[in-house]
């Protein structure tokens, strides 16, 4: 985790975390790394917010001042510049987009040659160049000079990807889309429109401000409603930049990442395209989750929280399918990284060949509860290595058994320890939960 990058890029508010000198930087420094020996070539995207274009011209301005050619795809999705980049030979590409935040939020992804987010090194030496300004980077001129193209065709060639990945028709299935006001909205209706659905759209006229507000994935409630109302056969929500999929049965349940790679997974396997028959998660994971691909005969690992460790992971595995309970799902035949509008497609491809409604597919993982609390303390660290909190941590894991578990981490933005229950009802999660906090706070390792 760097000074300005995290797990996600760099995020943070409008011209106060994440200003326009810092875009301007940005663009300068990648511009002149990738044209050390060639005129580079970057691809970028944005979404709906507000600021996405005052970013974006600042970038360009960047780019264009070392010497390197900025290629824009407009309002597009995270995966699509990622597909764009390994697809057209790109030095690398960049997306303007605080993903599931708030409007006033902004960031910049830059995601290398193969489609993956940027190596960390790299990202090191953005930020020295940021804060010190070196290496001095020359201005280019005359003919050197980058120039700006405009590449909506490279987004038109990711929607026509996504299109020809379906192998049956969605004839005659009613599906609802929430495009929280994000970049799905220039996406995601037209693809299910060309397969065949018969496609019911809500949250998808951004005006620069709505984006994630009250929609989408992290406000799923608004779909919940939306199809049981229109009495549709499946709902698809995606976040602001459409890199993550929630889905919403034909009942109107909640299916999050975990239940999706359970559903996705158990069918790969069945068809023999479940390399390893291993799926790959994230620590968050549900215990539900791994007791159901236990009865599958599902292998799982595993890592950090966060997709980038996800795809790392995959990719030196050669697994096929991984991804997070908040949707980030990552197909490797399809992509090298979450894309929510390929995850819905995938989970439509096996309702259609199944014959079988999601809920009925979805019945097999019984999902523990969890409850998850954030203690902010003074040293992450010291809280965490503490003897008093590590023997409570060992003592619920050890009550719990197999009926369980119990999560302690340091949050990777925060100055916040996160303790994380899952148990067989909610009153041992609380119960268990508090056990450790109390220790915490009996230590003195609690600010707040």
């Amino acid at each position: 985790m760097g000074k300005y990058f995290g797990t996600d890029g760099f995020r943070g508010e409008a011209n106060i975390d994440l200003t326009v000198e810092h875009a301007y930087k940005v663009g300068r420094f990648l511009g002149w790394y990738f044209g050390k020996d060639h005129k580079a070539q970057i691809v970028i995207g944005k979404d709906t917010r507000r600021s996405s274009y005052m970013f974006e011209y600042s970038l360009v301005a960047g780019l264009t001042a070392s010497g390197a050619d900025a290629y824009l795809l407009h309002v597009t999705t995270t995966p699509s510049v990622s597909y764009v980049v390994r697809t057209e030979n790109f030095d690398c590409g960049i997306m303007i987009s605080a993903s599931h935040n708030p409007f006033y939020d902004n960031g910049i992804k830059v995601i290398n040659g193969l489609g993956q987010k940027l190596e960390a090194d790299i990202e090191a030496q953005i930020e020295a160049y940021i804060d010190d300004g070196t290496p001095k980077i020359p201005f280019a001129t005359r003919e050197d000079i980058g120039r700006t193209v405009d590449f909506a065709a490279g987004r038109n060639r990711y929607i026509g990807h996504l299109i020809s990945i379906p192998t049956k028709s969605f004839k005659n299935m009613r599906v609802g889309l929430d495009c929280s006001n994000g970049s799905a909205s220039s996406v995601a209706k037209s693809v299910f429109d060309a397969i065949g659905a018969k496609t019911y759209v809500i949250h998808n006229e951004p005006d620069g401000t709505n984006i994630n507000r009250g929609c989408g994935s992290t406000h799923i409630e608004e779909l919940q409603k939306y199809v049981r109302e229109k009495h549709l056969d499946v709902g698809f929500a995606y976040d602001g930049d459409a890199d993550r999929c929630i889905a919403v049965d034909e009942l109107g349940n909640v299916v999050d990442g975990d239940l999706i790679m359970y559903v996705c997974g158990k069918y790969l396997k069945e068809k023999g395209q479940l390399n390893g028959d291993t799926i790959v998660t994230t620590i968050m994971s549900n215990l539900g989750l791994y007791k159901a691909c236990d009865r599958a005969g599902i292998r799982y690992e595993k890592t950090a929280v966060g997709d980038k460790y996800v795809c790392e992971n995959m990719m030196a595995n050669g697994y096929s399918l991984g991804g997070e309970q908040s949707g980030h799902i990552i197909f490797s035949k399809h992509a090298t990284t979450g894309d929510g509008i390929l995850t819905s497609l995938m989970v439509m491809e096996v309702l259609i060949d199944k014959k079988l409604p999601l809920s009925t597919l979805t019945a097999e993982v019984v999902i523990y509860p969890q409850l998850l609390k954030n203690v902010r303390v003074a040293n992450k660290a010291a809280a965490k290595a503490n003897p008093a909190v590590q023997k409570a941590v060992e003592d619920v894991a050890e009550a719990l058994g197999d009926d369980g578990r119990i999560l302690v981490r340091e949050s990777g933005t925060e100055p916040v320890i996160r303790v994380m229950v899952e148990a067989p009802d909610d009153a041992t999660c609380a119960k268990y939960v508090d056990q450790v906090v109390s220790v915490m706070h009996k230590e003195g390792l609690v600010t707040e």
